[in-house]
């Protein structure tokens, strides 16, 4: 699967969104609006995660991108920066075998070199496991930022490139780390913020974007249903017109 870019041709708009990109916001604050410690949120929303991936799958998405952890969260307090580490150990233990006997792949992008041996020996294990699985690809965003991500592909394109001055965003494409998935059709954050927070500000250029004050956790079938539908109210133009769109059409 090569990467397809928005800005150089009017990629498909698929009823069912193709990729579903998700920054799930709020645990924490779910956690204290309960009177709970803010990783209770964060045990509470690997539950989410489950269901919208079951429901993902169920409704024909092929690719769904989750940020877990970004490049920026490390600013955190410290104690909650290694729960968050063993949570996701934790999740690894327990849902990879789900995902593999589901035919789902999974995928881990971002800068791995400020995780553990233990935490990378674990995430390589995982891809290799699920590597061949076809139904569904599932990416965690872990230690990832939407400028590291232009700033490596830009690094390893120069580094392919010996001597050249003038590139290409076909040049760089292959070198983005999500190059293998195509860019998402629907954006969702959860928690009431309305904001991008530096996740996928490449492959976002076109993406329908949905904002829910629902905080993660809360996080339901129905929920994904209603961003879907709202999704599927949208005129995806991709630089055209709404006539060009009406001819295309008829």
């Amino acid at each position: 699967m090569k990467y397809s870019s928005s800005t150089t041709a009017v990629p498909d708009a698929p009823k069912v969104p193709r990729h579903v990109a998700v920054i799930m916001d709020g645990n924490g604050r779910w956690a204290t609006k309960r009177f709970l410690p803010r990783v209770a949120g964060h045990v509470k929303g690997v539950e989410a995660v489950r269901t919208v991936v079951e429901a993902c799958a169920r409704r024909g998405v092929e690719y769904l991108t989750v940020f877990a952890f970004s490049s920026e969260n490390w600013r955190r307090p410290e104690e909650e920066v290694s729960l968050l580490m063993r949570l996701f150990v934790t999740a690894l233990e327990r849902e990879v075998a789900k995902l593999h006997a589901n035919n789902i792949r999974l995928k881990v992008v971002g800068d791995l070199s400020r995780a553990d041996a233990k935490l990378q020996g674990m995430i390589a294990a995982a891809e290799r496991k699920t590597a061949a699985n076809t139904r569904m690809t599932v990416t965690v965003c872990f230690n990832y930022g939407g400028r590291w991500d232009i700033m490596q592909a830009i690094n390893k394109m120069v580094a392919a490139h010996p001597g050249a001055t003038d590139f290409s965003e076909e040049q760089l494409a292959p070198h983005l780390a999500m190059a293998y998935a195509p860019e998402p059709d629907l954006f969702i954050r959860t928690g009431g913020e309305e904001r991008i927070s530096n996740f996928l500000l490449w492959q976002l250029a076109y993406t329908e974007l949905f904002f829910t004050d629902t905080y993660w956790p809360d996080f339901s079938i129905e929920s994904l249903d209603a961003a879907i539908a709202s999704y599927q109210h949208r005129e995806r133009r991709f630089g055209r017109t709404g006539d060009q769109l009406a001819e295309k059409t008829n």
